[in-house]
């Protein structure tokens, strides 16, 4: 099996275009970081019925997500850079809807997306208990759930010992992505994310998404505006109109072509 490993902002995953008969097993087994490639988990590209392609998003521990914003640029970057279309504005089929791409191509190459990622969703405060201790969070969602706590400080943010808890926390029973979110000015934000069955990550798109939704909701950001977030991998830009309806701009890259027996 031929696959390429791509990466938004240090999110990884490994691409393959079609889809074998067991995603879940291919994908613990080679995003493992030691016995595999190493990967937050393996994206399946293949043609779709009512989009122009589609993509199913396995994590690095078998489960299916909804949407990933890192990983729909990349493939926006492998289907272009492959020669599977010409086209510079493309929908991709995804468990959480149809995502609208336009690529940014330099001297034949794709460098940067933008994603229409719908609308996001951002509900009322929660205060949840977690082992004796109270945690405000805001659940967000940007078609697939997540919990943004609000920090004064980044860097000491418990990102691994609060981020499984609240993962599996009893008021998320599918589980729930968990960004750290540190308000640096109007139009930027610093985030770090515990991602629902892949740990910590590099990046997360939708989180990015969700962050700024849940700063525009408290008034910390505004409608209309680009918002930078400042991810452990580097930047993304978020812009959400005040219908909610959000717009990601990110880069796209390849790491390596690799092949493994299947």
């Amino acid at each position: 099996m031929h696959f390429t490993k791509m990466h938004g902002l240090g999110n990884d995953y490994l691409y393959v275009y079609g889809e074998p008969t067991n995603p879940s097993e291919l994908a613990v087994r080679l995003s493992d970081r030691h016995f595999g490639a190493g990967a937050d988990g393996m994206i399946w590209i293949s043609p779709s019925s009512v989009a122009d392609f589609k993509m199913r998003i396995f994590n690095a521990d078998g489960s299916e997500a909804k949407m990933c914003g890192n990983g729909i640029r990349c493939v926006g970057k492998y289907v272009y850079d492959k020669g599977y279309t010409d086209k510079k504005h493309l929908t991709i089929e995804t468990l959480s809807g149809i995502r609208t791409l336009d690529l940014s191509v330099d001297g034949g190459r794709v460098q940067s997306v933008s994603v229409d990622m719908g609308r996001a969703a951002a509900e009322e405060e929660r205060t949840l208990t977690i082992c004796d201790i109270s945690v405000v969070c805001t659940p967000v969602s940007v078609g697939n759930p997540h919990a943004v706590i609000f920090v004064e400080d980044i860097e000491k943010a418990p990102l691994t010992t609060l981020g499984p808890k609240l993962e599996h926390h009893e008021a998320f029973p599918g589980g729930v992505n968990v960004e750290f979110v540190q308000v640096l000015s109007k139009d930027a934000l610093r985030m770090r994310v515990w991602e629902r069955g892949s740990g910590v990550t590099m990046a997360c798109g939708t989180g990015a998404c969700a962050s700024v939704m849940a700063a525009i909701q408290k008034g910390y950001c505004s409608y209309d505006t680009p918002i930078f977030v400042h991810l452990d991998g580097g930047v993304l830009q978020i812009q959400i109109a005040p219908d909610n309806t959000v717009t990601m701009t990110g880069p796209a890259e390849t790491i390596y072509e690799g092949e493994t027996a299947v």
